[in-house]
């Protein structure tokens, strides 16, 4: 997940028409008739349709997309993270890749409390430094991936390659990865080896100027010669383990040897007749998603103004019981017993739906958890792959906050997550994003944090592949997620516009709507003040979504970045 208090000012302002209306888009989406990828980063999309024309699969791109990232969007993309791939193939299987960080096995329940019961601030807490960190994933994802559903065209060392020759060659600074560098030079100056690497102690990137990252090129050559094992029992393995042991950390070289990635079952729900298909806990974003669906079906959206205060109305009731169900059901299903089938039932949502008035607010204070029936056994980034033969990929992975827990570990290049932040370090109290969570996502050891992540597929109503996006954005991922579907079914828009389009959220608590800036006129935060909403004072840009649509009559791909903040438009072929 990411954080939105370090990500600096945005690029472009996207201006949008009368409200009643589709928002007019920054640019058309990206056209494509045969591969498409849509990713914050143009020169990792273009690695991914590389991989694509020498004719690898959506899987195969999604790999090397995935670890070109690591070098190019560092503030996200990543080796020492972790994250969710959801696949579709054309033959409309389905599938979804748990990829999901693991703490370690000297991690407790009360592993980041003082001696009084206090949550520890800074270094020694779950969100800064070597204790913060969980197993990371990422390379145990992306070869799970390529072993079941790779095209058997490219190995492992052939996808690795791009982001070899990156870190080692180098790439042109963008004046968006420049900026972000030098606004969170306090954050990476905490630790010598990440100063050294990318604020070159203090004599800042400029943009155009030619990036190389020669331990992290030295880190991809030892994946590429020993295999994806080597980032957990070989060398890799043992310079992160010997820094963590220099600097207090948790995590040992049993604890790398021992993570797993999980094939799981994708969540499915329905909206106005198009299958949803979306991501099973550990992440909550599915579930949660599914469930504000379900709410709002109930209302002809389409006859509401996009932009109006009685859609934004309706949408926050519906995310504010979705939230509230969130905190209190919502963990790692290896660990604990989480109502997905009785959250994610349309039933259930009619029961919730007819505690929201139409005309009035609900207070956070007067929301709790629902009754569902019965249980069943910030920084973030998205990217998303379609191929010829129409297999697609949506997969979101992060390191949590922007750049990690700040760490590096020397020798590596490895930018290490601070994913232990996403768990209830003291239940009942929020974490980075002010999230309130229950004792189901209490620190475990090599139990998975609870996450926001959806990365989505949608079809149309002859079930053929329609759509798919994703975002970044800690808990606003979810609702950005909401808001493109509905802008999509409901507004008729394409995937450009409904990504370009202003976006709210609302998380249960705090009570508070958020808007962009520009998003919510002044008529409509009156409007909806006036029904005893409290608005957010500050605005802030939610997420960066990434999706791809496939144009129903040409079959053409449609390529779509989110112009808050990815950097350069989607690639096709």
């Amino acid at each position: 997940m990411n954080t939105l208090r370090r990500l600096g000012p945005i690029f472009l302002i996207v201006v949008f028409i009368n409200a009643s209306v589709a928002p007019i888009a920054a640019r058309e989406p990206v056209r494509g008739r045969r591969g498409m990828v849509a990713s914050t980063n143009e020169v990792a999309s273009r690695v991914g349709v590389d991989i694509m024309k020498r004719g690898g699969n959506a899987v195969d791109a999604a790999i090397a997309v995935a670890f070109a990232l690591a070098v190019t969007h560092p503030a996200a993309g990543n080796l020492g993270g972790g994250g969710f791939m959801m696949i579709r193939l054309k033959d409309g299987h389905s599938t979804a890749i748990d990829y999901r960080e693991m703490a370690p096995a000297a991690a407790h329940r009360d592993v980041y409390l003082d001696k009084n019961g206090n949550l520890i601030e800074g270094e020694g807490g779950s969100l800064i430094g070597y204790r913060a960190v969980g197993v990371p994933g990422t390379v145990r994802g992306m070869d799970l991936a390529l072993k079941k559903y790779g095209s058997g065209k490219f190995t492992w060392n052939q996808l690795v390659e791009p982001a070899r020759r990156l870190a080692a060659t180098g790439f042109t600074v963008t004046h968006s990865l420049a900026r972000s560098l030098k606004s969170n030079d306090e954050y990476l100056s905490k630790y010598a080896e990440t100063k050294r690497i990318y604020l070159r102690n203090g004599n800042f990137y400029r943009e155009g100027e030619i990036f190389r990252q020669p331990e992290l090129a030295a880190t991809f050559a030892r994946l590429q010669r020993f295999g994806p094992n080597e980032f957990y029992e070989g060398e890799t393995a043992r310079l992160i383990v010997a820094d963590m042991k220099r600097n207090n950390g948790l995590m040992t070289l049993e604890d790398l040897r021992d993570y797993v990635a999980k094939e799981r079952t994708p969540l499915r729900g329905n909206y106005r007749g198009h299958e949803i298909i979306s991501m099973p806990p550990p992440s909550s974003g599915g579930a949660v998603l599914i469930q504000m669906l379900n709410i709002l079906e109930g209302y002809d959206l389409s006859k509401l103004e996009a932009s109006s205060s009685d859609r934004y109305h309706l949408m926050t009731e519906a995310m504010r019981r979705a939230f509230a169900d969130r905190a209190e059901y919502m963990g790692d299903t290896d660990f604990v017993k989480v109502p997905i089938a009785g959250l994610i039932d349309k039933a259930y949502a009619t029961k919730l739906r007819a505690t929201i008035n139409t005309e009035r607010a609900s207070t956070s204070a007067e929301v709790r958890a629902g009754r569902p029936a019965g249980y069943e056994s910030e920084d973030t980034t998205h990217f998303t792959v379609v191929d010829a033969d129409g297999n697609a990929v949506a997969n979101t992975y992060t390191l949590n906050n922007s750049y990690g827990s700040a760490a590096m570990a020397k020798g590596t290049g490895i930018l290490l997550n601070d994913e232990m932040d996403d768990f209830a370090a003291k239940p009942g109290t929020p974490n980075l994003y002010g999230l309130i969570q229950g004792e189901r996502n209490a620190v475990a050891p090599k139990k998975r944090p609870l996450s926001a992540m959806t990365p989505t597929i949608v079809l149309r109503k002859d079930g053929s592949l329609w759509f798919t996006v994703g975002s970044p954005g800690g808990p606003t991922i979810i609702n950005t997620v909401l808001c493109i579907i509905t802008n999509v079914i409901d507004y008729e828009m394409n995937i450009q516009q409904a990504i370009d389009a202003p976006r709210i959220h609302h998380q249960w608590l705090p009570d508070e709507l958020v808007g962009e800036p520009f998003g919510l006129s002044g008529d409509t935060v009156r409007a909806l003040t006036s029904r005893g909403h409290t608005v957010a004072e500050k605005r802030r840009y939610l997420g960066d979504a990434e999706g791809i649509m496939i144009e129903e009559k040409t079959g053409i791909r449609l390529g779509a970045t989110d112009p808050r903040r990815s950097d350069g438009p989607a690639v096709g072929y």
